[in-house]
């Protein structure tokens, strides 16, 4: 198999983040104007390179953090593997201090290994992995393709991320993310490494004027 260049950006923020309500791949929100200046920064950065391809899930969040790659005429593909995982009962609603214990409970439960357990009426993380693989594996075959920018969500990154570097999803946790950061990752033929890890340099001036206001 060729080597691969692969950008994995999480979309924009959105109103519910802004606001504290679980998303999910139940809720498809649109970027609000801080999302969309975080949209356009990026492109700033990154539209010198020679992205042969831009994936996104089929949620909104994600195609309009990376429209202006499209708009540049970039060939684009939507793929329902790549949503971010179901938070089931749990989508749409404000994450109150017994949502938040629940929540946590939750995330403490996948760290010791139980990640066959699901969101009350979502998904687990074993799961999202069984209806991501082939949409990753769809994209690796793409041996035409060289350099892609894909962009997904906080905990589908995390599970892709373990899936690619060989971790246990027990260990998603330890890739941390933000709205619109980068993670580069290299495919050597035989192997995933990370070169850029949860990289927000390029907001780096929406940073110091969001502080500000």
């Amino acid at each position: 198999m060729n080597t691969k260049k692969i950008y994995i950006v999480r979309h924009g923020q959105t109103d519910f983040n802004l606001r504290g309500i679980v998303q999910g791949s139940g809720v498809d929100s649109s970027l609000n104007d801080f999302g969309k200046a975080q949209a356009k920064a990026f492109f700033r950065t990154y539209k010198q390179v020679a992205f042969d391809k831009v994936y996104t899930s089929v949620l909104k969040r994600t195609i309009e953090s990376v429209t202006h790659f499209i708009d540049a005429g970039i060939p684009h593909e939507k793929l329902a593997g790549l949503n971010e995982i179901s938070w089931g009962k749990k989508e749409g609603q404000p994450i109150t201090p017994d949502e938040d214990a629940y929540y946590h409970h939750m995330l403490e439960r996948w760290r010791i290994g139980e990640t066959n357990l699901r969101i009350e009426g979502g998904e687990s993380p074993e799961e999202v992995l069984i209806r991501m693989k082939p949409a990753v594996d769809h994209i690796m075959k793409q041996t035409h393709e060289s350099t892609v920018l894909i962009c997904m969500h906080g905990r589908a990154i995390r599970i892709l991320l373990c899936h690619l570097l060989n971790y246990p999803l027990k260990s998603m946790d330890m890739f941390e993310h933000e709205n619109v950061c980068l993670y580069l990752v290299n495919f050597t033929g035989s192997m995933f490494s990370i070169e850029r890890y949860n990289d927000t340099t390029h907001l780096a001036e929406l940073k110091q004027v969001s502080s500000v206001v």
